[in-house]
């Protein structure tokens, strides 16, 4: 949506002339156009990412290093990785 309204009003249009042709395309307002507080939302968090392009990649490895890291998928184990935890229980346990 910002690119659309960044070309838009370069062009000479407001955003009040340009939120009527904006349809959400998800969600629940789907179908329906943004109001013009959510354009103007839009197009500073557009303005504030151009701005500052090390904090948004800053935030990106962040948010990666929080994430688990990803299991393997159990169909492609072999049948003894797959149960490993279970066979150590087994042989533990009196």
């Amino acid at each position: 949506m910002p690119h659309t309204v960044l070309r838009r009003r370069a062009n000479g249009e407001s955003v009040e002339q340009i939120q009527p042709d904006l349809i959400i395309p998800t969600g629940k307002r789907k179908g329906r156009s943004p109001s013009v507080a959510s354009i103007y939302r839009a197009l500073a968090e557009q303005a504030k990412r151009e701005a500052y392009p090390e904090a948004v990649e800053r935030a990106h490895a962040d948010f990666a290093a929080l994430r688990p890291a990803k299991s393997p998928d159990p169909a492609l184990l072999s049948p003894t990785e797959r149960h490993s935890d279970y066979r150590e229980l087994l042989v533990t346990s009196p």
